[in-house]
């Protein structure tokens, strides 16, 4: 199984996945931005995009590398990504079903004063012009089609801790 953690930057998805993680036996976390910087580091550069996830090489490596990890592992992968174009989440998601790996899809969302504040003052990242051009396009994202497919977990008030949990309780239910 795959717990796919969604949401903009400033939501708490890496925090909250490796809580996850704790809280669900035999699982281990897949960050897929990973298969993005290594797609970066390839010389010469692909034609930059601004985004590597508009390289059509991306999503079926990330289907891919799950599949394989999954099936070496067995057990359960936590997947922290923001995936905001609907395309790619239908890519993504349709790769893994040809695959029969059932994914449990959550978005971690917080109002855009609460992600704004966040991003400002991260301490180990620093304020990043990056991630806040990313507050609208989840805005837009959340309003026509992430929501809906997907379990809503609104982090405004809550604590990684109690996201992780709200996520494992679920998961388990």
């Amino acid at each position: 199984m795959i717990l796919w953690l969604n949401g903009t930057h400033g939501a708490g998805k890496t925090t909250t996945s490796a809580l996850v993680q704790q809280l669900i036996p035999d699982s281990r976390v897949f960050d897929a931005e990973k298969v993005g910087e290594t797609l970066m580091d390839i010389k010469p550069a692909l034609p930059w995009t601004g985004n590597f996830q508009d390289w059509e090489p991306w999503r079926p490596l990330v289907v891919e590398t799950a599949r394989r990890v999954l099936e070496y592992t067995g057990g359960t992968l936590v997947m922290p990504m923001t995936v905001l174009v609907e395309q790619y989440w239908r890519e993504i998601s349709s790769g893994l079903d040809q695959h029969e790996i059932p994914v449990r899809h959550f978005v971690l969302h917080a109002d855009q004063d609460t992600l704004r504040r966040r991003i400002e003052g991260d301490t180990d990242l620093g304020p990043s012009t990056f991630r806040l051009a990313y507050l609208e396009p989840y805005a837009e994202a959340a309003r026509t089609w992430l929501h809906g497919e997907a379990e809503v977990v609104d982090t405004t008030h809550l604590t990684p801790a109690q996201a992780a949990q709200q996520i494992a309780e679920a998961v388990k239910a």
